[in-house]
């Protein structure tokens, strides 16, 4: 099974680029972050065209928005809480019927916590971090078993995980109150998928800013978009992938796809 995550940045503005990524790479599942689209305005026609006949999603107007697309049978998973109670449509989770039994599949876009590293002056930054804390404590509380969780959680942590490491402590994404909570999210009964195939003393990077002229030249990246799997599955990592090439698309997504193998035979 093949499971895609992506921050599309509009769904209904980068359509064409969705039917690419599914002609290149041909995902079981897609879970999709910043849909920017309200439920009632999805295009409901599209997955199943695109050959997904289930699919779930959470919009909303210009902003946010998670949506899961997949091949195999999918039922929706609405025991999580509304995050920090803003009902801001920043995760959706779907049980995926596998051959070897169903999945818990959690897609999520956490905040990205604006400019300045320092929740007394900046309430997303607060936000943010509540977010996770949060987070963290749900999963705490009833350790998964068999579940992928990705999407772009916004949080680069590791040293290499970012193009300057000493240059971006200060920055929001890669900050030290970030990359704590990050590390106990994990901690909570997950591994960290991509970095299962490469080390951790390797660039990864999965965003590139548009305020790089040349990406490529200047290769400023970060890794913020992440699969994580329960030890369960670790066993059934086969590969994967970060589509690079599709920074490079027409007007693309400041994000690349990242995929992940698993044998669920």
């Amino acid at each position: 099974m093949r499971i895609v995550t992506w921050n599309i940045n509009s769904l209904r503005l980068r359509l064409g680029l969705l039917e690419r990524l599914v002609a290149e790479l041909s995902p079981d599942v897609i879970c999709l972050q910043e849909t920017k689209v309200p439920d009632e305005l999805f295009p409901e026609d599209v997955p199943a065209r695109l050959g997904y006949p289930h699919h779930l999603r959470r919009g909303m107007k210009s902003y946010n928005g998670v949506a899961i697309l997949s091949r195999l049978p999918m039922t929706p998973d609405d025991s999580a809480p509304d995050w920090c109670l803003r009902d801001d449509r920043r995760h959706i989770c779907g049980i995926v019927e596998t051959p070897g039994g169903p999945i818990a599949l959690h897609d999520f876009y956490v905040p990205a916590g604006g400019d300045i590293p320092d929740p007394a002056l900046n309430p997303k930054y607060a936000h943010k971090l509540a977010f996770v804390d949060e987070v963290t404590r749900h999963f705490a509380a009833a350790p998964p078993r068999r579940c992928v969780l990705v999407g772009d959680l916004n949080i680069a942590p590791l040293e290499h995980d970012v193009w300057s490491h000493a240059r971006l402590l200060g920055v929001v994404s890669h900050t030290p109150p970030e990359v704590k909570r990050m590390r106990a999210w994990l901690a909570t009964g997950f591994v960290d998928a991509m970095r299962h195939f490469v080390p951790a003393d390797r660039k990864l990077y999965s965003w590139w800013s548009y305020r790089n002229r040349d990406w490529r030249a200047s290769n400023r990246g970060r890794r913020l978009d992440h699969v994580w799997v329960t030890p369960d599955l670790v066993p059934a990592l086969r590969d994967f992938i970060v589509l690079e090439r599709a920074r490079d698309w027409t007007r693309p997504s400041d994000h690349v796809p990242v995929a992940i193998d698993l044998d669920v035979s």
